[in-house]
């Protein structure tokens, strides 16, 4: 008998008249999940399976769907028809020779005669008389055999649940500029935001010959990584080579960092609205460094007119954020010592108490920063991860 993938989501239950939109999104994400392997996406109501594939990729489609937005948990699963015997056969091969068991029934087919604690007890009962050295343990048993039985008058049987991403599927929530640096945190909030159904694009700034162009590659790498959650996504690199130069030369060292942070809002923003991006998105935790105190937020923030940003690890420490990172894989490429624009001219006491009105005397030192930014739009570079 063929092994089949039965999927589960999530909060989709919950959704109303709408949800259809969101299941549609669901459907089409594990779709491309699916690409390139020879199977079957069936979807029933409440469940989804995949069949007809090679047993040989079983452990490959369930790592990708693993890794899918909106889907709560799966199993590997027998669907038999809904026939107290010849479940009861398949159960049998799943246990061992002798032991304990318990039978957790679940019935969505509300005509199946039985209900779901008289199909456990019929199920139970017939295996113990084919085999005396089984016996059942409702408490603690060696082995728990699930029993899930569908309205389309099939049922799934399994032994074993292995959690999904969970959330929302990609897409389902608008889409989002991510602002992507080098670093632990920007991938982590990349991937939050992700689960909660926003498409991504991402931007990052580069200052070569002050940034390598393995510090460049290193954030490819970390696009890649995070696709395999969030999908597709454009990379925008911007050349902020002059913009760094120009403020290191006319403003105070104290208020570099400010006024860095302050032109990077401002080209995500543009860069945001020509993409049909609804936000920004960005790895700021409060408190954690210079430019991440509550007035310097206040100050960078005030240069975005048009959206929101989101900062998804506003009230996380460094110890959740290195977990959640560990956990999608970005932390050993994030530590690699190839160091972003937000390293170079650093100065050795940036202000942590800046103010919007000295921050826009220190840009007034500039000249003309629109042409500046022009610049640095009419040069940027976009690599389709």
């Amino acid at each position: 008998m063929d092994n089949i993938i039965v999927l589960r989501y999530g909060e989709l239950y919950l959704k109303g008249k709408n949800r259809g939109f969101f299941e549609r999104q669901l459907i089409g994400n594990i779709k491309n999940k699916l690409k390139g392997f020879d199977c079957e996406l069936i979807c029933h109501r409440g469940r989804y399976e995949v069949s007809g594939y090679d047993r040989n990729d079983e452990s490959r489609i369930v790592n990708a769907l693993k890794t899918v937005f909106g889907l709560k948990s799966l199993s590997i699963a027998q669907k038999v028809p809904s026939d107290i015997s010849i479940m009861s056969d398949v159960i049998l091969e799943k246990l061992p020779r002798s032991g304990t068991f318990k039978v957790d029934t679940h019935r969505a087919d509300k005509t199946f005669p039985l209900t779901s604690p008289q199909v456990s007890a019929a199920l139970g009962e017939k295996i113990i008389e084919t085999n005396k050295n089984l016996s059942v343990d409702l408490h603690n048993p060696d082995i728990v055999v699930n029993v899930d039985i569908r309205e389309d008058k099939y049922t799934y049987i399994y032994t074993a649940k292995e959690d999904c991403a969970g959330g929302m599927p990609v897409g389902c929530a608008g889409k989002g500029l991510l602002m992507l640096s080098g670093g632990i945190d920007s991938p982590v909030s990349g991937y939050m935001l992700a689960k909660r159904g926003l498409s991504l694009d991402a931007i990052h700034f580069h200052s070569y010959p002050y940034t390598s162009v393995q510090a460049k590659d290193k954030v490819v790498e970390l696009a890649k990584i995070m696709s395999q959650y969030c999908g597709n996504m454009n990379l925008i690199v911007v050349p902020f080579t002059k913009i760094q130069e120009t403020i290191h030369t006319k403003c105070n060292s104290d208020y570099m960092i400010t006024i860095v942070r302050r032109f990077m809002m401002r080209i995500a923003e543009k860069v945001a609205f020509y993409r049909d991006c609804g936000c920004i998105v960005n790895g700021e935790s409060l408190g954690q460094v210079a430019s991440q105190t509550l007035q310097s937020i206040t100050v960078t923030n005030d240069v975005v007119k048009s959206m929101p940003v989101f900062r998804p690890l506003i009230g996380m420490d460094k110890q959740e954020i290195i977990d959640i990172s560990l956990k999608i894989g970005t932390y050993e490429t994030s530590i690699l010592p190839y160091e972003d624009c937000c390293t170079v001219f650093m100065p050795d006491s940036p202000v942590t108490k800046p103010t919007i009105f000295k921050a826009e005397n220190e840009e007034k030192k500039m000249g003309d920063i629109e042409k500046l930014i022009e610049q640095a739009l009419d040069n940027l570079e976009i690599i389709k991860i």
